[in-house]
């Protein structure tokens, strides 16, 4: 192992105010790995940093054995001893209630002190951690993950507290999760009357601001948001990237606490890169112009007629051009329509299934956007690259479908109601691909009509597995119910007309034979963290012994 750097320990352990050796490492390292490279670009060899144990996981697995579940238990222990990011979240509540300014003075120096204890933490061993900046003013328009810094000063000092604390250090950023993707013009009338200092361009303003001040550090790999592939379409998402400094960045990320399939994101990653950079170095969009266009959108019109981003073939046509020497698996063969002179598409492309080029599917065929593409650039390759969230998505987004049939038999409206907020704790997940950076040969097999450079930088586990997308209820919009069509028979289901008809999950109420309430946003759900190691695609290994010392760190063999 490395011997630290004198400078950093001593940071670290003036930040704490207490001796900080061994007692930052919740997992003990599993095996020996290459050391950290330098430079904004993540080596292919990149170790990432296996953080403590989520809080509540132990506890888990210590009922789980004491309920004689060993397999489940080691399920959960291996899940805790893969990398994932580290939360930087700001001011608690405690601290917004201070007089003056002083929960924003805490605020800074807690966060401080976190990113130097984490640095540490990873230098023991020979990792790269991945932090996740979650502070932006008005936060998640105010709904299940609401909160953020007071104002854009109080954000600023932020992050300036972060750059501080990495120095030159080597470290994965992911700045501000839907930070992008739900701007605040996205938000509503009731929003905008709230917040009336916080719209798109002082957001965009705030991410630009960060992209400035972490770059500084030579070593760091900050990202973007750049949302899901289900959401956001491809043009103007590229346009508010570009608009908040992506070019100056090392690129954008994209499924942070989503399940959309990694395929699909992939195929998403490659078009926004691709639109990027036709938008950029062929139509002559700016950082500026892109600004005054995303300053403008609102709710779904988020790509202005006459900006050049709204040339950018997206997911939601999936058609082409005429190609009589395309090959049979083309959208316009499959449809039937070959030599009509006409472009022909199916429409949206079906986020319940995995999107190809080839696929004999027309709802999930990407031909006629990569044609587009390949057409549009020519020579030019994409240059912004992406990293995808794959902490939860092994089985994909969930259609609800389920609730279809007997005996819910609940109806088209009700299942609409549940797919719209399949982002929620959704029942039946699984874990992804394993955190890498190694994606060498990944990309280029997805595109038969253009030459995709290598832009996709890593695989990894952003969203902590386990840990509660919030209190999904009917009173948040997320769920739905009609009792008429189908009352599962679970004592204490709420009726209609009670009380707590809202503030109850119907759907882990049926999984679990109890009416349940989810745990708040960040909080362990401890079914759903059992369900994501039990449904993990690939498969989990399985050890045959691990032990929790008195320290709570897991204690497993190597795992690959």
């Amino acid at each position: 192992m490395k011997v630290l750097s004198r400078h950093l320990a001593r940071r670290a352990a003036l930040a704490a105010g207490v001796a900080v050796v061994g007692a930052g490492l919740g997992v003990a390292p599993v095996a020996a790995g290459s050391p950290p490279p330098s430079g904004h670009s993540l080596s292919p060899s990149t170790r990432f940093y296996v953080p403590p144990p989520a809080q509540g996981s132990i506890q888990e697995m210590r009922q789980l054995l004491r309920e004689n579940q060993a397999h489940d238990a080691g399920l959960l222990a291996t899940m805790e001893s893969y990398p994932s990011a580290v939360w930087l979240t700001g001011e608690t509540a405690a601290q917004a209630a201070l007089p003056h300014n002083h929960g924003e003075v805490l605020a800074d120096s807690e966060v401080y002190r976190e990113v130097l204890q984490t640095l540490f933490a990873a230098r023991r061993q020979d990792a790269v951690p991945i932090f996740v900046a979650y502070n932006i003013p008005g936060r998640d328009c105010s709904q299940y993950s609401a909160g953020g810094a007071p104002s854009d000063a109080a954000y600023r000092s932020w992050i300036d507290s972060i750059a501080r604390a990495l120095g030159d250090a080597q470290a994965v950023v992911l700045e501000e999760p839907d930070g992008l993707a739900n701007l605040p013009g996205y938000c509503g009338a009731a929003y905008a009357a709230a917040n009336p200092l916080i719209t798109n361009t002082t957001r965009i303003d705030d991410i630009a601001y960060a992209v400035k001040t972490l770059e500084a550090d030579p070593n760091i790999s900050l990202y973007l948001d750049a949302g899901n592939s289900a959401w956001q379409n491809t043009g103007g998402m590229a346009e508010t990237l570009v608009a908040a400094g992506v070019q100056q960045a090392q690129g954008f990320f994209l499924n942070v606490s989503n399940y959309q399939y990694t395929v699909n994101s992939d195929y998403y990653g490659i078009w926004t890169s691709d639109c990027i950079t036709y938008a950029t170095a062929d139509l002559g969009a700016t950082q500026a112009s892109a600004l005054a266009d995303a300053a403008k959108f609102v709710g779904a019109a988020n790509t202005p007629g006459t900006d050049p981003f709204n040339n950018c073939p997206n997911q939601y046509w999936n058609g082409g051009p005429p190609d009589a020497t395309a090959p049979a698996t083309y959208i316009e063969n499959l449809l039937g329509t070959n030599s009509t002179g006409g472009w022909v598409g199916y429409g949206s492309l079906d986020r319940y299934g995995v999107w190809s080029d080839t696929s004999t599917n027309p709802a999930l065929n990407t031909s006629g956007e990569d044609l587009r593409y390949a057409q549009d650039l020519g020579s030019t390759l994409p240059t912004t690259h992406f990293i995808v969230d794959t902490s939860r998505n092994g089985l994909g987004p969930n259609d609800m479908s389920a609730y279809a049939a007997s005996p819910y038999n609940q109806d088209s409206g009700i299942i609409g109601t549940l797919q719209s907020g399949n982002w929620c704790n959704p029942p039946g997940a699984g874990l992804g691909l394993r955190p890498t950076a190694n994606t060498a040969g990944i990309l280029a097999p997805l595109d038969t009509y253009q030459m995709v450079p290598n832009v996709l930088d890593a695989y990894l586990w952003v969203k902590t597995p386990g840990q509660s997308d919030g209190q999904c209820d009917i009173a948040g919009g997320v769920r739905a119910w009609n009792d008429a069509e189908g009352t599962p028979s679970i004592s204490g289901w709420p009726t209609s007309t009670s009380s707590d008809w809202t503030t109850f999950d119907p759907l882990w109420s049926i999984q679990l034979g109890e009416v349940y309430t989810d745990p708040a946003a960040g909080a362990w759900f401890p079914a759903q963290a059992l369900q994501l190691a039990q449904n993990a695609s690939p498969a989990l290994p399985t050890f045959p012994t691990f032990r929790i010392d008195g320290n709570g760190r897991i204690r497993i063999d190597s795992h690959s």
